[in-house]
């Protein structure tokens, strides 16, 4: 479903992606890591809202690389950014309408309410008189609505109570079946795990590893040395 080979980008001087290779296929992917190590940078130049120095981003037969972000859009990738990104000046039920596929589409405003009954009760509020959990809401709705061919998640879970979180995991769940691929883009290693059954872990703007989820899981060790996460210690 999507391919990228050997994408480079440059903030100035700084080289912050350096030869990244990842693909996906119809199963969800896990892309995990430290802060400051590049993940969301990758979902920004997939989405071409950043343009890399060098490289190829293959949807399908279509490549991406050095594309807009609109014309990214239409060919069936939809993104939940970091931040949220949701309008103030928009109420919640004009956000869904502005991307709305229509009623007979798969996902669907209806659906979007059934699923996320909050932004129900909200429908009249504008995007920032919502708390973040809220925001986080409308901008996973947002994604979904444009039944994309690929929906990258940036961090969906930030600002989500854990029964919110709960959740969302079995809405994320569903979407394989549907068609719809999925890079999961997590701080939370269990979170990606729980939907993934694959993770790639990014380490200084490079994947250092794609692996089992679940052997990372349980391997201790590699997630010190990928992670920067302790082991337990048992009293």
């Amino acid at each position: 479903m999507l391919e990228i080979r050997d994408i480079d980008v440059h903030y100035g001087q700084a080289h912050i992606l350096q030869g990244v290779n990842l693909t996906l296929g119809a199963k969800p992917l896990g892309l995990v890591g430290r802060n400051g190590m590049g993940k969301s940078t990758l979902c920004q130049t997939i989405m071409g809202l950043i343009r890399p120095s060098a490289g190829s981003i293959r949807l399908g037969t279509q490549e991406l690389a050095g594309k807009p972000a609109n014309v990214i859009a239409r060919q069936g990738i939809a993104i939940v950014p970091q931040g949220r990104r949701c309008f103030p000046s928009l109420s919640v039920h004009e956000h869904l309408l502005l991307v709305s596929q229509g009623p007979l589409a798969v996902w669907n405003i209806d659906r979007i309410y059934a699923t996320f009954p909050r932004l129900a009760e909200r429908k009249g509020n504008g995007g920032t008189q919502l708390s973040g959990g809220e925001q986080q809401m409308l901008a996973i709705a947002r994604a979904l609505l444009m039944n994309p061919k690929l929906v990258i998640m940036d961090e969906p879970s930030e600002g989500l109570a854990p029964v919110i979180v709960e959740h969302l995991v079995q809405v994320l769940r569903q979407l394989p079946a549907e068609g719809m691929g999925l890079l999961l883009v997590e701080q939370q290693l269990g979170l990606a795990a729980s939907v993934c059954d694959t993770v790639a872990v990014m380490v200084n703007g490079r994947i250092a590893v794609t692996m089992p989820s679940a052997e990372l899981m349980r391997d201790q060790a590699a997630q010190q040395r990928y992670l920067g996460v302790a082991p337990h210690t048992h009293h």
